[in-house]
């Protein structure tokens, strides 16, 4: 795995301004590797292209799934497989997965480069208490900043999101886009919105987040995956059902703000 970006790199000035997003929204089928890979591989395929980051959700191959080993990558086919959707279509790609770990399996984000190699892992870092994540998947320890196409991108998993203090870490290492992947609720989807636009105003960042849509055997899932911009205003939006959606967000907007209104300059640190 190539390294991930640390504290201490300065940060690139050879980066892009435009960056083209693919969000895909599925129905995930129940601990069931094989169909939901049959339907990525048909989604990737007809909507990425070369250049386009590609995003699919928190554990996108089985759910949101307390039975870890249903989806543990065990054998690194998960991510062979999604290695190759992003060689196929020269695209970056980043997917929810369940990773094997030295204690218990960990629920991941991952990022896949055009040439199909690995190239970021995160390991979400707030178990979801509330269902037992705790008791079935480890914590990650490490805010993870990525190089996508020359720009800072931050990964997180859902529950994180309610947790600030690993985006201020994020945007300490220069992370101008934010992205969470979730498998969120119905029944708290109206926090989730709110918490997404919370983050994208106090780092001044692009947030990027990408939720399930359809139903596991105990909850319903709302989709409305979305983009939000440095302002907090909601740019994108998938709505409720399995769908994909495209659209670019342009960085100069993030440069421009910080720019112009700085309060993250202004912050003062503990």
């Amino acid at each position: 795995m190539r390294a991930i970006l640390p504290a201490d790199r300065e940060y690139m000035t050879d980066h892009q301004s435009l960056l083209p997003l693919v969000l895909i929204q599925p129905d995930i089928v129940w601990e069931n590797p094989a169909a939901n890979r049959a339907r990525y591989e048909k989604s990737v395929l007809a909507h990425a292209s070369a250049g386009s980051v590609v995003i699919l959700p928190e554990m996108c191959e089985v759910g949101f799934t307390m039975n870890a080993n249903s989806g543990v990558d065990a054998d690194a086919s998960s991510q062979k497989f999604f290695g190759s959707l992003a060689r196929r279509t020269g695209s970056h790609l980043i997917a929810g997965l369940v990773l094997p770990s030295p204690e218990k399996p960990t629920n991941s984000a991952v990022v896949f480069a055009p040439d199909g190699s690995l190239i970021a892992r995160y390991d979400k870092r707030q178990p979801f208490t509330p269902a037992g994540e705790h008791l079935s998947y480890s914590p990650g320890t490490t805010p993870v900043v990525v190089d996508v196409l020359g720009v800072r991108v931050g990964l997180s998993v859902c529950y994180d999101l309610r947790f600030p203090e690993l985006y201020r870490q994020q945007i300490d290492h220069g992370a101008e886009v934010l992205v969470v992947i979730a498998n969120w609720p119905s029944r708290r989807i109206g926090q989730k919105i709110a918490l997404l636009r919370a983050r994208a105003i106090e780092n001044q960042a692009f947030v990027v987040g990408v939720n399930r849509a359809g139903k596991d055997p105990t909850l319903d899932y709302p989709g409305r995956s979305m983009v939000i911009d440095p302002m907090g205003e909601i740019i994108a939006d998938a709505g409720e059902n399995a769908v994909v959606i495209s659209h670019t967000i342009d960085l100069a907007r993030v440069r421009e703000w910080r720019d112009s209104f700085p309060a993250l300059r202004d912050r003062v640190r503990p």
